[in-house]
Order: structure tokens, then sequence, then C-alpha cells
């Protein structure tokens, strides 16, 4: 049995039956994508909220996102083999069971550390169920035009998601608590899982079923080392004995990570997949455009509360204008793909984010959020998408069948693992130019009015260091994307959209 065959009954002629209840599945499936999206977008809102509840400062607080995403990013490739040789429908189920576990570990977090555990098992759990649903697609639709469709709700989903995340944050957190911004998964994949049970089919591949367990260890171990090591840069300064040792042991780890997939036999992720220009190139985009934009999100958040003092409802809602720049100019740009190609259309879209993001370097303690912000979110959101709907095709086409699998999952984790590295990297930026700012004006401004304008200013220069991420993402696409046939097509794809988590 092929890896995309289910195991459901055949039609006369060998032909997979179509399964009559494909439409139903597609609905459980899309509301445990939903969750997935949802968790993202809403614990951005909720996060000042639950930093100041559980006494969590400054330098410690971007494990609330990157907890999360790194356990996510770095599971995820193998949470879809696991999917497809364990059982697509039983991993799902696992995952949701877990998620809503983690995400009730969450909602009664009562320090720092449970708070980061939870999130750091969502992320894992998540890193089941998302390869899963997605799989589940491709092995429940088997005619092509039905499969398009699904694949353009699973789509839907993740973007429309996002934006609904935002606007339940802000009302989760402002008329009830931050902990109900976790907790809310749980009737989510309860209902999931109770609807799964007697809708989806189960499928699985056939074949060698071994699993890569060091590589994975080796590549999250060295990415969370990383991470740390950023986070003691913040605390104690980056020329500090413990931050440099954090460094070594990231860098020791993620050599190994790579001497393991030359080595093995079944590598996680086979070094052909990432050594092809457009693969690579859209790869190093990936976590490039993941670094900038997760960054913004963080401190545009914080902005909105700390200094503008926006309740958390108003911030989730001064988002919608990036959310629907998003969907519009994704919408646009697929049919003008054809037309100017790849590396037109994504070089295009990379100086406008970066440009967007040198806009707010200039934001100010009191910017106007209709002349100023928003118009930055819009720019960020247009070139965000011009170079998202391409970014698919140009690192899966010509892709050997035996490496699709690996190279989807691929673009969703360097996605996911440079926001985690963006957003460490931005929040020691922050913090240290807070520090530096304090110190030097406090004598004269005041403790209280050095802080204020410090924040600000802190912002001002992560999103310097964000631009230059942005700008360096337009010089890959440059020097690296070639347009071909296939990446200049606007065609469905077999995958999941580029912008699955986005936010």
């Amino acid at each position: 049995m092929s890896e995309n065959t289910a195991t459901v009954a055949n039609a006369p002629g060998g032909v997979p039956a179509v399964d009559p209840k494909r439409w139903l599945a597609l609905g459980v499936i899309a509301i445990a994508q939903l969750m997935v999206v949802l968790d993202a977008t809403i614990v951005n809102i909720a996060m000042p909220s639950a930093q100041h509840a559980l006494h969590i400062n400054d330098a410690n607080r971007q494990w609330i996102l990157t907890a999360y995403t790194l356990a996510f990013g770095g599971f995820l490739l193998l949470g879809g083999r696991i999917a497809d040789y364990v059982g697509r429908k039983k991993i799902l189920l696992i995952g949701l069971i877990g998620f809503a576990a983690a995400s009730a570990l969450g909602g009664a977090a009562q320090n720092a550390a449970m708070l980061f555990a939870a999130r750091g098992l969502q992320g894992l759990f998540g890193a089941l169920l998302a390869p899963a649903a997605l799989s589940l697609i491709t092995v429940t639709f088997t005619d092509v035009k039905d499969r398009a469709k699904a694949f353009g709700v699973f789509g839907a989903i993740s973007g429309v998601g996002a934006a609904i995340g935002l606007i339940m944050g802000g009302l989760l957190t402002e008329y009830t608590t931050w902990r109900w911004c976790l907790l809310v998964n749980i009737p989510i994949a309860l209902i999931a899982f109770a609807l799964a049970l007697p809708i989806v089919k189960e499928s699985r591949a056939e074949g060698n079923t071994k699993y890569d367990i060091p590589g994975a260890v080796l590549s999250t171990a060295g990415l969370v080392a990383l991470v740390y090591g950023f986070t003691k840069a913040a605390e104690n300064g980056w020329s500090a004995l413990s931050t440099i040792a954090w460094f070594v042991v990231a860098a020791v780890l993620l050599i190994g990570f790579v001497v393991v997939e030359m080595l093995t036999k079944h590598p996680l992720l086979p070094l052909r997949v990432v050594l092809h220009r457009n693969r690579g190139g859209s790869t190093l985009v990936s976590i490039t455009l993941g670094a900038g934009m997760m960054g913004m999100f963080l401190f545009m958040t914080y902005y909105f509360q700390g200094t503008l003092h926006y309740s958390p409802l108003k911030s989730g809602v001064s988002y919608l204008p990036f959310s629907g720049a998003l969907i519009v100019t994704a919408i646009l740009a697929s049919g003008l793909l054809p037309k100017i190609g790849a590396r037109v259309m994504m070089s295009i879209g990379g100086l406008l984010a970066a440009g967007s993001m040198v806009w707010l370097t200039q934001l100010k303690i009191d910017s106007s959020y209709p002349a100023f912000i928003m118009p930055a979110l819009v720019i960020m959101a247009v070139g965000m998408a011009l170079v998202f709907v391409p970014l698919g095709n140009t690192a899966l086409s010509g892709v050997d069948p035996r490496d699709a699998g690996v190279a989807s999952a691929l673009l969703n984790t360097s996605q996911q693992i440079g926001g985690s590295l963006g957003v460490a990297l931005l929040n020691t930026v922050f913090t240290t130019a807070l520090a530096n700012f304090i110190t030097s004006h406090a004598k004269t401004d005041g403790i209280e009015k050095a802080t204020a304008l410090g924040a600000v200013h802190g912002y001002n220069v992560a999103f310097t260091v964000s631009a230059v991420l942005l700008g360096a993402s337009a010089v890959i696409i440059f020097l690296m994307i070639q347009n071909t046939p296939a990446n200049t097509a606007a065609g469905d794809s077999a995958e999941a959209p580029a912008m699955a988590h986005i936010g």
C-alpha cells in the first residue's frame, strides 16, 4: 500500500472508493486546524496579562511563545512520519487529547515554569496533530477537484482563524481572564475528538517505520539551547561566560544533528532536500521572514497595551487590517503569479515587508494608529502575502516524490523555527536597549518617564533588527529563487498553504 492510500474499500477497477463522509471528515479536520491556528494569535494578545499575573520578567517572557514554536517546529517532521506509519486517525486523536490536557495545564499555571512547560507540551502535541490532519485530507479526498476544494477550505481556516484568534483573545482576556485563552482549547479539542471517532477513517502507510529520534532530539535541543543563550544574553550580557557557554552547546548540538543526518539510513531531514537551490532558498526565506514578522507581532502587542494603553480587545481589533490585507492580497497574488513570476513577486514582497518595518522604527510614544501604525501593518501584510503565495511552489516544485512530505513539512518547520529564534533574539535586543536607555536617562527624566520612553526606544531598536532580517529575505529571494514553470503556476498543490501559521 502506498503512503497516500487510505485503508478503505476500493471501487471496481481498483480505484479508491469515494468516502461518503469525506465532507463531514473535513469539518472535523477543520476544527482541529482551527484550534492550532487560534492558539498562536490568542496567546499573543494574552501575553501582557499572563506576564503580569505570573511575575515573568522581560527577558523570559518570550518563552510563552518560543516554548510552543520550538517544540512544534522541532518535532513536526517526526510527527508527520509517526502519523503516516502509526495511523493518521490514531495520531489525530492522541494529538487532540494531548493538546487539550496541555492547555488545561497552561490555564491552571501558577508560575512561569508551569506555563512554559504547558506551552512546550502544546507544541509537541501540535506537531502530531497538524501533519496528521493534513495527511488525512490527502487520503480522504481521492478526487482531484474535491481535494482542491478541501485544501481551499483548509487554507481559509488558517487565514480566517488567525483573525478570529485576535478578536477572541481580546474578548477572553478583557472579559474573563488570560487563562481562558488556553482553556478554550479544551472544549474545541473534545468536540473534534468526539466527532472524529465515528466520522474519520483510519489510514496509514506501509514500508520502513524506523524513526530518526536522535535527529529530532538533537535539532530541538540545539534550538532550545540557542534560544536560552539569547535569554542569558538579555540577563547577563552578550560577553558573559554563561551566554557564550549556551551558544557553544547550541553549536555542538546542531552540528551533531547535521552529522547524524549525513550518516543515518533514515534521516529526519535528508540534506538533499535543502541543498537544492530553490528549496534551500525557500527555507532560508521562511526562517528570516518568520523571525522578522513574529518580532513585529510581539512588540506591537506590548506597544498597544503598555504604551497606548489599549484594552486587550482593542489590541486584537487593531490587527484586523493586517489580516484583511493579507487575505485580499493572497487572492489577488494567486492570479498575478503566472504573469509576473515567483522571483519578481517575492522580491517585491520582501522589499515591502522590510520597508514597513523601517517605517515602524520611527514609532513614538504617542504615534497615531490610523495615520502611522495601520498603514505600516497593511504594507507588511501585502509584502508577506506576495512572498508566501509563491513560497509553497518554490519549495516543492520538482521535488522527488519520496521527499514531498519532508519538503512540505520543512516549510512550516522553518517558519516556526524562524519565529522562535526571531522572538528570542529581538526580545534580547529590546531588553538590552531598554536597560541601557534607563541607565542613561533615569537621572535626568526620572525612572517612570525613562522607562516609558525606553520601551519605545527598545521597540525601535528591535524593529531595526527586524528590518535587517526582512531585507535579508529580499536579497536571498533575488539571489537564490529561480523561476520555473512549476513555481510560477497558480494551481492548487496537494499540500497546505504556506501561510498556515502566520501570526
